[in-house]
């Protein structure tokens, strides 16, 4: 195996899981705002996504074998589906600055785009 395919020693190298941490950053920052009644609605399942596209890149990363890793990219993946559903009904509610849901959504954009071509090159250096 290379140094450009060998496993990173921890998750926190990982590029891709940074940037998984600055999203999560930014839907805590724009639900701090959101109303009190969306508390245990909206806010919480925004939360909830974002926390999980990290946290699955991680524990994939931290598993034996490169399929249990590509699963926990796709788990990262349907959380960012998730996120980008609910910033679409934050946007149509009013909640948040024009600017930080289009931030929001250009963060999950390049996520996805990561996500899938760290999945591919897993698959293709496992063959």
């Amino acid at each position: 195996m290379s140094d450009e395919t060998k496993k990173p020693q921890s998750y926190r190298d990982l590029l891709v899981w940074q940037k998984g941490i600055a999203l999560t950053m930014a839907v805590y920052r724009l639900t701090q705002r959101f109303p009190s009644e969306e508390r245990y609605g909206l806010t919480a399942q925004l939360r909830r996504a974002a926390v999980s596209v990290p946290s699955n890149i991680a524990e994939g990363q931290a598993r034996r074998t490169t399929g249990e890793f590509v699963q926990f990219l796709s788990h990262a993946e349907g959380s960012l589906a998730e996120i980008d559903t609910q910033i679409i009904i934050s946007r149509q509610l009013g909640y948040g600055t024009d600017a930080e849901l289009t931030e929001i959504e250009a963060q999950i954009n390049e996520l996805r785009r990561m996500l899938n071509g760290l999945r591919r090159k897993l698959v293709t250096s496992d063959t």
